[in-house]
């Protein structure tokens, strides 16, 4: 037996100086082949006799760690109860941040009708929305400067608890607001920059403590933006039904601060490591800005989110003026609309697995596209309920396969830099998307007070349907624009690798 654990351990140590040498062949001067032949095991041998005792023993398992650098590598082993924890911080923080990005059209139906509290705002869609797209831009955009602040900070929890302050400092703020301005600088400005360094420090490190369950980690962390939709829409149209959108904002406001104080306090680094992991620099490589494959991405990215908000923003208002909905039913099909997108995020993960993940975004975009101008083009109430179902199902497939879609293409050293860059794209492109949206619209008025006296249809109702109409061809446009961007990356990083591949 023990000739048996000698050969055992002279194994281990032999596999752990291959280990090494593998791992540091990139910050070694490279050798012809002929002298890696000659001298095959030179840089494990020196490299072994330069680490200590102890570091060894802990390569091979032959004795616990007792140096500072070992302690540091063992907390690359989380616990499994930091683990569930880290995983219900995650979840807790898109169900805030993504949960009320989406929820902003429960928002802008109060706003814009004859009930707000902000006079110049009413039936001002297309400055109202901007409001709330500066918002959500904010968040996505703010990433070119939170992933550098989060690679030069060591304790990353005091980059979220700023965040999680400005985001309930812009809440309760818009709650004093009396003028559209108010609301700029408010729920739109510091709203959006604490949403975004509450969002990226959190969604950046979680994926770096799971190995063999990392998808699933990831998937569970983002099922919370339909989780939060869900809850938080018919939830802040009760408040502002039985309260007043003052307190209703107070109350939302000090419910985020509450959540995410914990939340901050749950993330932290892994010691002696880069963020993300193996992901490269927060810089953009020029080569790689200079690739057609890059601009067209840029391009398909600040199309499809421009494009991807614009049902949501004009969902609930599109109910009350058009179908004459309650307020309270708009609602409801808006947190409708947040669920089955977050189911449709899973699906469209597992199908991407089976057909590819360039392909399964490319149709989910296109199809996207096609329902809106299908749907709820003229859309009756029966057509736009199923547009409210069919297109949170599609819209689901662009946001869950981005990120690995941008890894396959460009690489993983890549994968920080560019997923940086194309999120601040994606930033500008919600800007402009549902308030050129609001342009088209024009300043309308809302439910009944379009229809006439004797309750038939007047030329305001008809107008107004017609306003919408074109609100559809502009955003199916969009899709459909973003969709052909994305078909284009498709072929040109096949041509860029040498040959087709019919599952990508």
């Amino acid at each position: 037996m023990a000739d048996s654990d000698s050969i055992k351990l002279h194994v281990l140590r032999r596999n752990a100086a291959n280990h090494i040498d593998a791992n540091v062949t990139n910050f070694v001067p490279s050798t012809s082949s002929t002298q890696k032949q000659e001298y095959p095991n030179t840089h494990s041998e020196i490299l072994v006799e330069q680490r200590s005792a102890s570091q060894l023993a802990t390569l091979v398992g032959d004795e616990p760690p007792t140096t500072s650098e070992s302690s540091d590598e063992e907390q690359w082993k989380p616990t499994r109860t930091y683990q569930a924890l880290l995983l219900a911080a995650g979840f807790g923080m898109i169900f805030q941040v993504i949960g009320i990005n989406s929820i902003y059209g429960v928002f802008q139906e109060f706003y814009t009708s004859d009930r707000s509290n902000i006079t110049d705002a009413q039936g001002q869609d297309a400055l109202v929305s901007f409001v709330g797209t500066l918002g959500t831009g904010l968040t996505w955009s703010g990433s070119i400067f939170v992933n550098p602040l989060i690679a030069r900070t060591k304790h990353v929890q005091g980059i979220v608890l700023v965040g999680v302050f400005l985001m309930s400092l812009g809440i309760i703020c818009a709650s004093f607001s009396t003028k559209l301005w108010h609301l700029f600088l408010t729920q739109g400005i510091l709203y959006g920059i604490g949403a975004s360094l509450f969002y990226f420090p959190i969604l950046s490190l979680t994926p770096m403590y799971f190995d063999r369950h990392r998808g699933f980690a990831v998937g569970l962390v983002l099922s919370g933006a339909g989780v939060g939709g869900l809850v938080l829409s018919p939830i802040i149209h009760s408040l502002i039904t039985h309260l007043n959108i003052q307190w209703t904002l107070r109350i939302l406001g000090l419910w985020n601060f509450a959540v995410g104080i914990p939340i901050s306090f749950v993330v932290k680094r892994k010691p002696g490591r880069p963020i993300p992991s193996g992901t490269g620099s927060t810089r953009l490589n020029a080569s790689v800005a200079k690739r057609g494959t890059f601009i067209w991405q840029a391009l398909g990215a600040f199309l499809q989110a421009g494009g991807n908000v614009v049902p949501t923003y004009f969902l609930t208002t599109y109910s009350v003026s058009v179908l004459a909905y309650s307020s309270g039913t708009g609602s409801l099909l808006l947190a409708v609309n947040n669920i089955v997108n977050s189911v449709a995020r899973v699906s469209m993960g597992i199908l991407a697995d089976r057909v590819g993940r360039q392909n399964t975004m490319i149709v989910s975009v296109i199809l996207s596209g096609i329902s809106v101008l299908a749907l709820w083009y003229d859309a009756p109430r029966p057509r736009f309920i199923a547009f409210v179902v069919f297109y949170g199902i599609l819209a689901g497939g662009y946001n869950a396969l981005l990120p690995t879609t941008i890894a396959e293409v460009y690489g993983v050293q890549n994968y920080t830099s560019v997923n940086g860059f194309v999120y601040f794209i994606r930033g500008m492109g919600a800007l402009f998307g549902a308030p050129l949206a609001g342009v088209i619209l024009g300043h309308h008025q809302r439910g009944t007070a379009v229809m006439t006296i004797n309750g038939e249809d007047g030329m305001g109702l008809r107008g107004l349907k017609k306003k919408y109409n074109e609100v559809a061809v502009y955003d199916g446009v969009l899709l459909l624009a973003a969709g052909a961007c994305m078909a284009y990356v498709r072929w040109s990083d096949a041509k860029h690798k040498g040959g087709w591949s019919w599952r990508a």
